[in-house]
């Protein structure tokens, strides 16, 4: 069975679920360490800035130089800049593959990936951080379709999103749209990461 201490620990102290099931938070809502959350100072705006940044980052498991990336795409968009970041983060590969119901979670999903179980429209592609477009068809290889990992998460009747169509039994999804707010987690405020990054320019 895989580790996840640092994934529990990780959500209590940022008072959020990074793994989007609630597990981390269940049997205890409080911070790490002897004495959770009696010893926390209010936060500082610039504080409150970078618990929403370490949330959405660690949600998607990106590391802060692909995040900051990916944050500038999004404020060249034509699109709200919160939302258009929101829309690349989701059409991550990984991301996809996760939501898709191929893997328990995004850290499980980036493996899959990064070991050439999946495919992009019938090719191989092992770059979890590659971006998909609208109508991608995203599938498990041939050869990789009986792997348990694979049929122990389908099993376990994944929740499915209103943006990817799956089909089951062929190990494939279509990326039908892009995911609109209402479909993303309501408990993280873009607002404030576009606050922190304003900062730094």
């Amino acid at each position: 069975m895989r580790f996840t201490g640092s994934d529990y620990k990780r959500s209590r102290r940022l008072g959020f679920s990074t793994l989007e099931t609630g597990e981390e938070l269940r049997k205890r809502p409080y911070g790490p360490g002897q004495h959770g959350n009696a010893r926390k100072r209010k936060p500082s705006e610039y504080g409150k800035q970078l618990v929403e940044k370490q949330k959405l980052r660690h949600m998607y498991g990106v590391n802060e130089r692909q995040f900051r990336r990916l944050f500038a795409i999004a404020t060249k968009s034509s699109e709200v800049t919160g939302i258009a970041f929101f829309r690349i983060l989701e059409s991550r590969l990984d991301n996809l593959v996760f939501r898709m119901g191929f893997s328990r979670t995004r850290r499980g999903a980036k493996q899959l990936v990064n070991h050439g179980h999946v495919t992009v429209n019938g090719k191989k592609v092992d770059i979890s951080s590659y971006l998909c477009s609208v109508n991608d068809v995203i599938g498990i290889r041939e050869s990789s379709k009986d792997l348990k990992v694979i049929k122990e998460s389908l099993e376990g009747k994944p929740s499915s999103v209103g943006y990817v169509k799956v089909d089951a039994v062929k190990l494939e999804g279509i990326f039908q749209r892009a995911p609109e707010r209402n479909e993303l987690p309501a408990d993280i405020n873009e607002a404030q990461i576009i606050e922190y990054y304003n900062r730094l320019l």
